[in-house]
């Protein structure tokens, strides 16, 4: 059985990893009206990655025994000022989501709930991933901020990022 107070910090990362969906999308959209196709692509699979975090925290809640409480999610900014501008907001998210499921650990040790301290490892794993991997497009566009040329070969890269459903999430999507 989850504890009413993890369950109410797991039900705010959901919406947490909603809006980040919800943010990606968006970005996906500024970057193909800018005919960045390449960091398009990159977004929405970052947004699909976000979404297999929401099923995961639903699954879980649901096999404690919890109640999954969905709400409001805040609408995400729709432009930036350039395509540096839009990877940098996306770092600081998800440094921003890393101090939040460090928040959500530190509930399930204070609670000794060892089945979410287990659970959460994964996240823990994953964050250090996402930001390793938006920081490493960042640099990259630092690095070609002069070459307007150089963006299109970034963009190009971007284009290659694939997505795999996590192993315990097939079956269900």
């Amino acid at each position: 059985m989850i504890s009413n107070k993890m369950e109410t910090a797991i039900n705010g990362q959901i919406n947490i990893e909603v809006y980040s969906s919800y943010l990606y999308y968006a970005m996906a959209a500024y970057f193909e009206k800018l005919s960045l196709k390449g960091f398009a692509h990159w977004m929405r699979i970052q947004a699909l990655e976000e979404l297999t975090h929401v099923q995961k925290l639903i699954t879980f809640i649901n096999d404690r025994g919890g109640e999954v409480k969905l709400e409001t999610v805040e609408a995400p900014p729709l432009k930036w000022e350039s395509p540096l501008a839009a990877l940098e907001a996306t770092y600081k998210h998800e440094v921003m989501v890393t101090g939040l499921i460090n928040n959500l650990m530190d509930t399930a040790f204070e609670a000794k709930d060892h089945a979410a301290v287990n659970f959460l490892q994964w996240f823990v794993a994953e964050q250090v991933e996402e930001e390793a991997s938006v920081d490493e497009a960042v640099q990259r566009l630092k690095l070609v901020r002069q070459s307007e040329g150089g963006l299109f070969l970034v963009d190009r890269e971007m284009d290659n990022r694939t997505f795999t459903l996590p192993a315990d999430l097939v079956g269900v999507f």
